[in-house]
């Protein structure tokens, strides 16, 4: 609209020199005029000059009606406490005035006040919320949940295609808020492994939202007056997980025993000249690589050629129809929207079929244990052009793996700790795609692109004097040999308890010769272990944790912290029963009292778990 002496309460000329001004400002010389002449409104004594008034006002005076941002975080493996870093540093650097938070330590009573709600949250197991979201979650999903009428909000969701339940956990929030009165800011989106991409365009529209509403309002708080955010992260390393360290391998062993039905490699990697740091509980990314002959098989099914060129990313960028296959797109793991991709491109009847609505169990039950090899065999698929075809497949997504060194006693170095996947599904042999390309492809001096994944939820305790209590049977050992190995280069003399089990003692006692000097100088208290298949009746950790119920619940009742760290589906559900059957037992606790003490202990981050 163009001023007028007749639409405004200025004379034709301010009219005219507002007129020519307006259109030349940025949003941020907007929103600063705003707040100023906001803070001047009601200071100007009457008949004080406007112009004498702006000369000596501050320039940095609080606008009337700032709005505050939220924004919480539910992590398991710590990329989504990351992205949470990530924009609240955004908005604080934008001039809003911003809260990050950790789902578990949010007040949930002070939600009511919240006026502008980000969530980041990850989903787990089958669908499931991450440990540090379960209690936000139940709150918001019962009846003490509050009206949010004023609540403004936008949800990014983290999951994996290849799970049922893709993104179920933000998609849930997202429903809910909505229910309960709350108002999209921006559309939730929902992030694939490889979520970079999607995360940072996510990012960018809540800032770019409200930046728009802030100059339409007048409703953001000087940068000055922006607290900086909680849990702000140290300055990083130029490595990251898009653009991983070329790290060297120093060691690459095989920690069983002969006549083991079992494969575990102990793997240690120089970090040198990468400034990648890392704490006890912070997990290892690796980018893998594809298995050759896979890759070659699925070359001559298709009867491509290995040297075409292919586009890789979106920038345009090609490589070698071989070398993509190998080192950039996923091809072990089958997805429905990879399916309903390749459908479309193709217009295979039988595919077409198979994701007919209706035949959800017969196609869960197809893409389990098959690759893209099969796919294309299957559904007899052989000349269809390379380029479109491999444009449809995802990014290999990157490992974790549960770091098993300390950075204090292997300065420069970080050591993980791999079991060997390979097995026989619908008539051919498999291979776990990073871990035998750990097993069989990596040699000492080869180099391998590696990032550090921080996770803010499974952390030692600050107070060097706290007992620890850590279960942990196969792999799931590694995070604990970080922890002792740490504990005894800082000299803390906090108890230390290991429950640790496999299948034989004699060939899969993985670091026994560590844990048993660990035990004689004093650094780990003490060690129960259960071997499964040394025994007529399989025993495993919880049946040893059972069998010490007494002392375990004293332990919990000095203040003790408890770590789990392995298989999510079996192991840790069977260890979470044992545990709330020992405070239920040992504290004279109902089974609802039993499970709020554990839940207590969550609070309070006494009770940490790295389960995949």
């Amino acid at each position: 609209m163009e001023l007028q002496s007749t639409n405004s309460p200025f004379n034709q000329e301010q009219a005219e020199l507002l007129n020519r001004l307006l259109p030349s400002l940025t949003d941020t010389q907007r929103i600063w005029l705003s707040g100023f002449l906001t803070a001047i409104g009601g200071s100007a004594s009457a008949g004080a000059n406007p112009a004498a008034s702006a000369v000596s006002q501050p320039a940095a005076a609080a606008p009337a009606v700032a709005r505050e941002a939220t924004v919480l975080y539910g992590s398991q493996t710590g990329n989504s406490h990351k992205l949470a870093t990530k924009l609240s540093k955004k908005l604080t650097d934008q001039g809003v005035q911003t809260t990050l938070s950790s789902m578990s330590d949010f007040k949930v009573n002070g939600l009511k006040k919240v006026q502008d709600l980000f969530i980041v949250v990850s989903t787990h197991g089958e669908g499931e919320p991450p440990d540090n979201a379960i209690a936000f979650y139940e709150f918001l999903h019962s009846k003490r949940a509050p009206q949010l009428d004023d609540l403004r909000f936008s949800v990014l969701a983290l999951g994996d295609t290849s799970y049922e339940f893709f993104c179920q956990t933000g998609k849930d929030f997202d429903k809910k808020l909505e229910e309960l009165g709350g108002k999209r800011l921006v559309p939730r989106i929902d992030c694939d492994v490889d979520f970079d991409e999607a995360a940072t365009e996510w990012i960018a529209q809540v800032s770019g939202a409200l930046r728009e509403s802030a100059s339409a309002g007048a409703g953001v708080a000087t940068a000055g007056a922006a607290a900086p955010a909680a849990g702000a992260a140290a300055e990083e390393s130029e490595y990251s997980r898009s653009n991983p360290f070329q790290a060297e391998i120093l060691e690459n062993l095989n920690l069983n025993g002969r006549g083991s039905d079992r494969e575990t490699r102990h793997v240690e990697i120089s970090l040198e000249g990468s400034h990648l740091q890392y704490e006890p509980g912070d997990s290892l990314g690796v980018i893998p690589q594809n298995d050759p002959e896979l890759v070659d098989q699925l070359i001559a099914a298709m009867d491509w050629r290995a040297d075409e060129l292919v586009t890789v990313s979106k920038s345009g960028e090609e490589r070698g129809l071989r070398d993509a296959l190998l080192n950039h797109y996923e091809i072990s793991t089958l997805t429905k929207p990879l399916l309903t991709a390749i459908e479309a491109l193709t217009s295979n009847a039988d595919l077409c079929d198979l994701l007919a609505p209706g035949g959800e169990q017969e196609l869960k039950e197809y893409m389990n244990g098959r690759d893209l090899l099969d796919l294309v065999q299957d559904f007899k698929m052989k000349g269809i052009p390379a380029e479109p075809f491999v444009t449809l497949l995802r990014k290999i997504p990157a490992r974790l793996y549960s770091i098993s060194s300390s950075p204090r006693a292997n300065p420069d170095e970080v050591h993980i700790t791999v079991r060997a996947v390979r097995y026989e599904s619908h008539g051919r042999a498999r291979k776990g795609v990073a871990s035998v390309h750990l097993a069989e492809r990596v040699e000492s001096g080869d180099k391998l692109p590696v990032f550090i994944q921080q996770n803010t939820s499974f952390k030692l305790p600050e107070n060097p004097d706290a007992p620890i209590i850590m279960i942990g049977p196969g792999t799931g050992v590694a995070p604990f040999r970080s922890f002792i190995a740490d504990r005894e280069e800082t000299g803390a003399s906090g108890k230390s308890w290991l429950f640790y089990g496999d299948q034989h003692f004699s060939t899969d006692f993985l670091y026994q010769i560590e844990w048993q000097r660990w035990l004689k100088d004093g650094a780990l208290t003490k060690m129960d272990v259960a071997f499964s298949r040394d025994t007529d009746q399989k025993v495993y950790v919880q049946h040893r944790m059972l069998e010490k119920s007494g002392e375990l619940f004293r332990w919990l009742q000095e203040g003790a912290h408890v770590y789990v760290c392995g298989d999510e589906k079996k192991m840790a559900h069977d260890v979470h029963q044992a545990l709330l059957s020992i405070i239920e037992k040992e504290g004279n606790m109902s089974s609802e009292q039993a499970a709020e003490y554990v839940a207590s202990m969550q609070q309070q981050k006494r009770y940490q778990r790295d389960v995949y």
